[in-house]
């Protein structure tokens, strides 16, 4: 079973600019959307095979999350539970017989941290979550989670520290999700690796000299970790502000693994295109040959 998390940066503009066709050509099982940017009516998907949950912002053109999904789930939340958080579409999940699906969008602390006292609300209220339903199975979170964990998450830490994102309190409030019990599936693989970045901006020509941040994140329950195999970040990849991260799990057969990315795929000017694939299970990583446009093959299970 495959996983993707994509923050699209404004879904319309991406159906404008090849979405159906990467969206073809990935073939998942769940594609988990953030920042969609739209409300209800605004786009008709022709998406055949999937069902379509979709979490609007009470403003327009502003956050939003999205999770297609091939199999139906038994059941759908949307939000936290909590009205004063749950205005601006930032969160849905989906319950399967093994494990919780759950996309988030986390509010950016903004410029000056102006917005950090309803960021560590949101934190706070997600951590609790999470634990929630990782009492009852296991979770699989993913998106865009507007931090960068640890120095070695940025390229420029020191001139960044106090800033959205990179704050000691953001940093902080990361670390207690953690310690609730999730664990970030790329660090728990590559604990010292650097220069592995999911978002640069587009000044300074950041990302010509990868200046970026690592902000985006697969974290899975700690009981499920060890189930692991491999996180690679595909971070040549040019192509849209859609950070978009692939994941298999150990209760499906197959997952994506990109090789000579064809970047026409993702034709999005001035943005750049993220992969994460998150390998969980035993055995599986086995090429049948099977060929995807942009050099896509197929792993299946052995």
């Amino acid at each position: 079973m495959k996983f993707i998390s994509w923050n699209t940066n404004g879904l319309r503009a991406c159906v404008g600019k090849g979405f159906l066709d990467a969206f073809n050509a990935l073939d998942a099982d769940f594609f988990c959307l953030q920042e969609t940017k739209l409300q209800a009516g605004q786009i008709d998907l022709p998406l055949d095979g999937y069902s379509q949950y979709w979490n609007y912002a009470e403003k327009k053109g502003y956050s939003g999350t999205a999770i297609f999904a091939k199999q139906a789930p038994v059941s759908v939340r949307y939000g936290l539970g909590q009205p004063e958080l749950d205005t601006e579409g930032r969160l849905i999940t989906l319950e399967y017989p093994g494990f919780f699906l759950v996309t988030c969008y986390t509010p950016n602390a903004q410029r000056g941290l102006a917005r950090i006292d309803h960021r560590l609300k949101w934190d706070e209220a997600f951590r609790a979550y999470l634990s929630e339903l990782d009492r009852e199975k296991p979770v699989i979170a993913c998106g865009d989670l507007n931090v960068a964990h640890q120095e070695i998450d940025l390229k420029n830490p020191a001139s960044n520290r106090g800033n959205a994102g990179f704050s000691d309190e953001e940093r902080e409030s990361f670390g207690r999700l953690l310690d609730a019990g999730f664990t970030d599936s790329f660090r728990r693989l590559h604990p010292d690796a650097t220069g592995a970045y999911t978002w640069w901006s587009y000044m300074f020509n950041a990302r010509a000299n990868n200046a970026g941040w690592r902000i985006d994140y697969f974290l899975v329950s700690d009981r499920i970790a060890d189930k692991i195999t491999a996180t690679p970040i595909y971070s040549d990849i040019q192509g849209s502000n859609c950070n978009v991260k692939t994941a298999g799990t150990e209760t499906v057969p197959a997952i994506l693994l990109f090789r000579n990315f064809d970047p026409h795929l993702f034709p999005f000017p001035n943005q750049i295109a993220f992969f994460q694939a998150l390998y969980v299970g035993k055995g599986f990583l086995r090429g049948n040959g099977d060929k995807f446009p942009g050099g896509l093959v197929m792993l299946g299970q052995e």
